[in-house]
Order: structure tokens, then C-alpha cells, then sequence
């Protein structure tokens, strides 16, 4: 089969690929969406749907790295290296290292607030606009802590940083944040709530998003694997699909981690690797947090919606390595069972990992490319996908339209990396 020309190819049907091909359409263009499997299925499906300004340090700071090697001796600890022997990911360890430094740290934090914030107040008009039924609920984020010390590092390291870009944080005693959650066993120590966070229920709103391009004319063509790209000297003139050939004036990568492995194919060298992350989800049990929740001292993740309950978070550094690691699922079960009354609900529905795109500078990579004239890069949101997604959309139409963005789109340049 091979398809009529359309004015924009997105490769990848997750909640980057579907908010660029929204946000396109809306803009006037014609949309068609490639997905190796259906909508949504990668790495935002089974994640815990905050929507999280808070999240704008990033990981890389310093000594990040030691507390990185020293995780290679617990397959449970919340930041996992596995010690595997990886060509590939070493590279990107090293990399990353350069950026554990107070220089790179605040700039990356620059970059990654002002497409999260943008992101926050755009998913709000989005639910409201397009009717996205998603379960949006803008209650914040509340971190709670058992012991003290932890909660004082964490003011130290985070909550300063937060304040001077003006971002709210709540300090909260022991008490006050019990009382907010009587999900809670007793013994907190405090609590940090972050009141400009929000969450949703990620699998609907992937759904909603889906049904929006649709019925605003956009094709989603699902069991479309990608195969293979046709080129002239500084084009890309095809993209083969195991549903055929496909054809477009421009192209956008949004395949999240499997990134890097297409880009080669075009001799672009994305420094990407996977960040895998696990979650449970469960029916609501009867005594169920009222707001997503972080443990922290397990650094588990804990939302609920009127149907559904997850315990997620975690990141494993493995490589393209599949399947789950028991021993990670049984650290989001222990942490759960410190902290709750009622930990788990009394069906598992779902065990679930995925990969997420993790950039060397955990900075998003968003723009066109410099070595192929018809090809845009819309990848390496990291943990921060759903929470980026909207604004990375109207980010890419904007660019794509050559009018002005809503934010500087220089830090998210792929040719920062000569890409």
C-alpha cells in the first residue's frame, strides 16, 4: 500500500507523537500518525499521570553519579545501574556525568520549567476545550516523608531551587499531612505539597487524544512498524511501514525511546538511552490517597482514580533489555506497605514496565533537524512525557508553521548535539 502525500508523517503514536499531530492539525495541516502497535502503548501507558512543574531539576547534579554506581549492589534501589557490560549505554553514563555539575544542572532546569509550566496551563485548557475525559484533577502533588532528616535534604536540594523560580511549595508537619490523608499510616515526619501539580489517568487521556486527531481528520495507522527510510541526498522521500510506503513533505521522529535505534538508520546518533520504569495497578482499594502521593523514602509513586490505583516510579538503567525485574515490583509493594493503610487494592490488574527516553542532558530534543531538510525530532522527554506533552505539540506547530512560539525553543535545539 502506499498512501497519498500528507503534510506532516509523525512516527510514533504515544502521547508526544499524538499531541504534535493535535496541535498540527488544529494549526490547518494534514496529519497522518504511525504507531508500531496501537495508541499509547509505550512508556506512557503504565505511568503514574502527574502533571508536574515541580519535576523541573533534573537528575544530573552532583554526585548523582556515585549514588548511580553504588545502586549496581541493590537490583531494588530506587536508581538502578545495572552492571551489564554496554558499549552504548557507558557512552551515555559518561556523557551524563559531564552534566552532573551546578552549571548544566540550572540550565536544564531553565529548560525543562518553562515547557512543563507552559505544558500545566495548556492541559488544563485542553480538558476544558476538547472535552478530554481523563480524570484531570489539579489537587498538587504531596511528598510525604517518615523521617526528618530525608525532608530537610530534600528542602535543602529541591524546595530552594523550586522557590527562587517561583514555583509553590507547601511545608507541611506530620500532622497536617495525615489529617489531608487518612491513607496514611501514622508516624509521618512531614510532608512537601507541590500545589500547582495536577495528575490525570494517563490511558485515558492517550485515548482522548487519540479520538480528538481523528475526528479532526487526522489518520492513526496502528501495526505500522517502521522499516526503513527512502532518502535523496537531503530529503527524506519515503518511510517504509509493514503497512506499506508512506509519503510527506515533512517528518517527525516522536518514537520516544526507540528513537535513537530508527535515527541511525537516517546517520543521526541521538544521545538517548532507556530509563526503564515499572508500575502496579490495581482496582481502588476502599481507603485510597486523595491525591497522587510520593513516598519518599522508597521513592514510590502513588495515584488513584475513580477505577484505578497505581504504585509506580523507579528507573533502571539495563539497556534495551525486556521483561520485568521482579525484585523492583516487590520495592514498590514494601514502600507502599510502610506508608499505607491499605497498600494494595484487592485486584492486580496490570504488572507493567516500559522505557523511558531518557536525553544525556535531560533536556527534551525539539526542532528540525540540520542534516535532513524535511525531518523534526519531537523525543528524550524522560520521565516527564504526559507533563511535556502538550506544550512539545504546540511547540512543533509553531515550528513547523514558522510562527512564533509560546516559549524559547532554543534549549530543546537538536543541533545542540549536531543532530
Amino acid at each position: 500500500m502506499e498512501s497519498a502525500r500528507d503534510d506532516v508523517l509523525i512516527l510514533g503514536g504515544g502521547v508526544i507523537g499524538l499531541a504534535c499531530a493535535l496541535y498540527l492539525l488544529k494549526a490547518g495541516a494534514s496529519v497522518r500518525v504511525l504507531e508500531q502497535g496501537t495508541p499509547g502503548c509505550g512508556s506512557s501507558h503504565g505511568n503514574c499521570g502527574t502533571i508536574t512543574p515541580s519535576h523541573a531539576p533534573p537528575l544530573a547534579m552532583p554526585g548523582m553519579i556515585g549514588v548511580a554506581l553504588r545502586s549496581i549492589f541493590h537490583a531494588d534501589a530506587p536508581l538502578y545501574l545495572n552492571p551489564r557490560l554496554d558499549g552504548a549505554r557507558l557512552r551515555w553514563l559518561l556523557g551524563f556525568a559531564r552534566h552532573c555539575n551546578w552549571r548544566d544542572f540550572h540550565a536544564a532546569t531553565q529548560a525543562r520549567l518553562a515547557i512543563l509550566q507552559r505544558s500545566r496551563r495548556l492541559l488544563a485548557e485542553l480538558v476544558r476545550d476538547d472535552r478530554l475525559d481523563c480524570e484531570f484533577a489539579e489537587q498538587g502533588t504531596l511528598l510525604v516523608y517518615r523521617t526528618a532528616r530525608l525532608q530537610k535534604i530534600d528542602e535543602k536540594k529541591h524546595t530552594a531551587v523550586l522557590e527562587s523560580l517561583g514555583i509553590e511549595v507547601q511545608r507541611l508537619s506530620g500532622e497536617q499531612v495525615e489529617a489531608m490523608e487518612p491513607a496514611l499510616k501514622p508516624g509521618v515526619a512531614g510532608g512537601l505539597l507541590h500545589p500547582q501539580d495536577a495528575s490525570l489517568r494517563p490511558d485515558r487521556y492517550l485515548a482522548e487524544l487519540a479520538r480528538r486527531v481523528v475526528e479532526l481528520g487526522g489518520v492513526i495507522e496502528s501495526g505500522a512498524r517502521i522499516e526503513g527510510f527512502e532518502t535523496d541526498r537531503t530529503r527524506i522521500t519515503g518511510v517504509q511501514s509493514s503497512r506499506g510506503r508512506f509519503r510527506a513533505e515533512r517528518v517527525v521522529l516522536a518514537l520516544g525511546a526507540w528513537s535513537p535505534l530508527l535515527a541511525r538508520q537516517l546517520g543521526l546518533q541521538l544521545p538517548m538511552q532507556p530509563g526503564k520504569g515499572y508500575s502496579l495497578t490495581y482496582n481502588r482499594p476502599a481507603l485510597a490517597p486523595r491525591r497522587a502521593l510520593t513516598l519518599c523514602e522508597p521513592s514510590v509513586c502513588v495515584t488513584s482514580w475513580s477505577g484505578g490505583y497505581r504504585l509506580g516510579s523507579t528507573m533502571e538503567f539495563s539497556g534495551y533489555r525486556e521483561g520485568l525485574n521482579r525484585p523492583r515490583l516487590d520495592a514498590l509493594r514494601r514502600g507502599a506497605a510502610a506508608f499505607l493503610r491499605e497498600p494494595e487494592g484487592s485486584e492486580l490488574v496490570e504488572e507493567w514496565w516500559g522505557w523511558r527516553p531518557m536525553s544525556v542532558d535531560e533536556v527534551p530534543i525539539i526542532g528540525a533537524s540540520a542534516r535532513w531538510a524535511n525531518l523534526w525530532l519531537a523525543t528524550a522527554h524522560g520521565m516527564l512525557g504526559v507533563s511535556m506533552s502538550a506544550a512539545t505539540g504546540e511547540l512543533m506547530a509553531a515550528l513547523l508553521a514558522g510562527t512564533p512560539s509560546a516559549i524559547d525553543a532554543s534549549p530543546y535545539a537538536p543541533a545542540r548535539f549536531g543532530l
